[in-house]
Parts: C-alpha cells; sequence; structure tokens
C-alpha cells in the first residue's frame, strides 16, 4: 500500500471512531439529561400539589362529606335501618312516622309463603339502610289489619312519610311462584321507589343472597370434584 493511501484509510478509521465515540457520549448525556428533567419534574409536580389550596379544599371537602355520612348512617340504625326486626302494633305507628321509608310485612307464622317472603326482605335489609324494613303479626294486629284492608298474605306494605302509597299482595308482582330469586324482590322495591337505585351500605357490588348461596354450591362442588 503506498503511503498516500495508507493515510486516507487510517484518517478515515480515525474519524469514524471518533464519530461512533461521539455519538455513545452524545447518547449517555441526553439520556442523562431526560433523567434530571423527569425526576425534577416529578418532585415539582409533587411539591406544587402538597401546597394547592384546591386541593387541599378538595380533601376537606371530601372528609367533612364522609363525616356526615357516617353520623347519618349513625342515626338511621339507631332508628332501627339496617336489619328486619319484629315489631307490635303498639309500635307500628311510631316505626312507621319515625322513617322517611318504611317497609311493613304482615305476614302469618304458619304461612310457608309468609316465610319465604322473610327470607327475602331479611337479606335485603342490611344492603339498604336509607329503608326501614319490618314485620308485623297479622293475629296480633286485628286494628292495623282492618284499617289498612290487609286481606291476603303475605301483604308487604310501602310507606312514605307515614303513608302507605303501594302494596304487595301474595306474590302476584313475584310470578306467582314460590321460587322468585331475592333480586327480583328487589328490583320490583326499586321500581315502586322505596329503596334506592344505590345500596345504601356501601356495598354496591354486592351480590344478592341468592347469588351467594349459589356460588358457595359451585364453590363446594369444585372443592369436592378436585379432592376426587
Amino acid at each position: 500500500m503506498d503511503p498516500d493511501s495508507f493515510r486516507e484509510t487510517f484518517s478515515g478509521l480515525a474519524l469514524g471512531n471518533v464519530m461512533a465515540a461521539a455519538a455513545r457520549d452524545y447518547k449517555k448525556e441526553m439520556l442523562a439529561k431526560e433523567k434530571a428533567q423527569a425526576t425534577t419534574h416529578d418532585e415539582v409536580d409533587l411539591d406544587e400539589l402538597l401546597d394547592d389550596p384546591e386541593l387541599e379544599k378538595l380533601h376537606a371537602e371530601r372528609v367533612a362529606a364522609l363525616k356526615k355520612e357516617v353520623e347519618k348512617r349513625e342515626v338511621l340504625k339507631r332508628q332501627g335501618h339496617g336489619e328486619y326486626r319484629e315489631i307490635t302494633e303498639g309500635e307500628f305507628l311510631g316505626e312507621v312516622t319515625g322513617s322517611e321509608k318504611v317497609i311493613c310485612h304482615f305476614y302469618h307464622h304458619e304461612f310457608y309463603r309468609c316465610k319465604i317472603m322473610d327470607k327475602h326482605l331479611k337479606a335485603l335489609a342490611p344492603l339498604y339502610l336509607g329503608t326501614k324494613f319490618i314485620k308485623l303479626d297479622s293475629e296480633k294486629a286485628p286494628f292495623f289489619v282492618a284499617k289498612l284492608a290487609v286481606k291476603t298474605l303475605p301483604c308487604v306494605i310501602l310507606f312514605k312519610k307515614g303513608i302507605a302509597f303501594d302494596r304487595l299482595v301474595g306474590f302476584e308482582d313475584l310470578g306467582r311462584k314460590d321460587d322468585f330469586s331475592t333480586r327480583s324482590l328487589e328490583n320490583i322495591l326499586k321500581k315502586k321507589g322505596i329503596i334506592d337505585d344505590k345500596k345504601g351500605d356501601g356495598s354496591d357490588g354486592e351480590e344478592d343472597a341468592d347469588d351467594f348461596k349459589n356460588r358457595k354450591i359451585r364453590s363446594s362442588a369444585a372443592q369436592d370434584s378436585d379432592s376426587d
């Protein structure tokens, strides 16, 4: 190789190495810069959020709303909400007029269909804290049975602000069959406006009693199958 060709080739290789090294250095510098900017940006954003008066205001409002909701729930529980309770004829007026929304089941202790209705109302009572769920033995409440024209049992009467505005007589609204689901009764009560669309116990995603029972049965069956 003549000297001139050698120098040109060497010069080209040297230039190529310099450019490659420069490219690597540039890439490292850019990555470090981006990382530093991201870190600084995060820190600035966090500091701004911590000192943001609007955020503090929203947080305070949220805490106040939660506190108010807890207090409201406690008041409702003291009024007998959140459970399915039996009352006497003497307690009837006070119970019905003491809450905005009340569901009262007039029943007979020997009637099979009354026991079915009991099961479903008991499952719904803890889920809808805004409505009071009670039951009254029709044999022990002749005055109100006559006054409210209760002729067929089970009879579920719905009250708003102490006034009876609707009722479920027997299983007429439930397909006239004994094996209706808790969800079916729940949907009817929602349509009639006696329970809210949203469950009042903070359990929007909760399944009804039938769904839970069926899921439990399926789970047990699966475990038995695995053990085989």
